[in-house]
């Protein structure tokens, strides 16, 4: 069984590549991590596996660079469906499944737990499929509570683990204080917007205050 976290997110654009690179930050030293983006969708807009590179410059981190790339900026069936393909997720899979079984894992999903894959299997059944702890990245901001929970309870109610949540924006104690009570996860970081974005700025908070207790340290050693 490989270890590692699967990181996905209450939205899209939440912050879910910004988090992934802060890991490799935050525990690339202490252990190999390797990030991988199984589907991406919108490439000629946005490369996530691009972006986790520049944020990750100088970080000891594998990157494969391999899975479901398309065009359009939609949801992952629609995106295939418009290029007149199909997304099959045993065989977005091979890549992990041929993995050394030493190899750790931060594995970047696509949009929220609910977006549909093809037509019956949503992300959270590739979640399943790959059998990674989850990391949950939500807004800091006004509707948090309400996503956060309801992608916990998604989570939660396939039995899978959830290993904690990072909130990305304004810091907010209430809306914490309300995901750990309601969602009995614990809230392991809270990314502020930070300027300028960079590698460098990104391994100063990562280090200094994502994870402060190492919970998710379990999942990774």
């Amino acid at each position: 069984m490989h270890r590692g976290l699967f990181v996905t997110g209450t939205d899209t654009g939440v912050g879910k590549t910004v988090v992934s690179a802060a890991l490799v930050h935050r525990y690339g030293a202490q252990t190999v991590l390797r990030y991988w983006k199984p589907i991406q969708t919108g490439i000629e807009q946005d490369d996530d596996t691009a972006e986790v590179r520049r944020l990750t410059s100088g970080a000891s981190v594998e990157i494969l660079d391999k899975g479901v790339r398309l065009p359009r900026p939609v949801s992952p069936h629609l995106a295939a469906s418009l290029a007149r393909t199909s997304i099959e997720l045993q065989q977005v899979a091979v890549p992990f499944a041929r993995a050394r079984p030493t190899d750790c894992w931060i594995v970047e999903g696509a949009g929220g737990v609910l977006v549909p894959i093809n037509r019956i299997e949503l992300m959270v059944d590739l979640i399943a499929l790959l059998g990674l702890a989850v990391l949950v990245v939500s807004r800091s901001s006004l509707g948090t509570i309400n996503h956060t929970l309801l992608t916990l309870e998604s989570l939660q109610a396939r039995s899978l683990q959830v290993a904690g949540v990072v909130m990305v924006g304004q810091t907010n104690p209430e809306n914490r204080s309300a995901i750990e009570e309601y969602g009995r996860v614990p809230v392991v970081g809270e990314l502020p917007r930070l300027d300028p974005l960079s590698s460098d700025t990104l391994a100063d908070w990562a280090t200094g205050a994502l994870d402060p207790g190492a919970q998710l340290w379990e999942r990774l050693q």
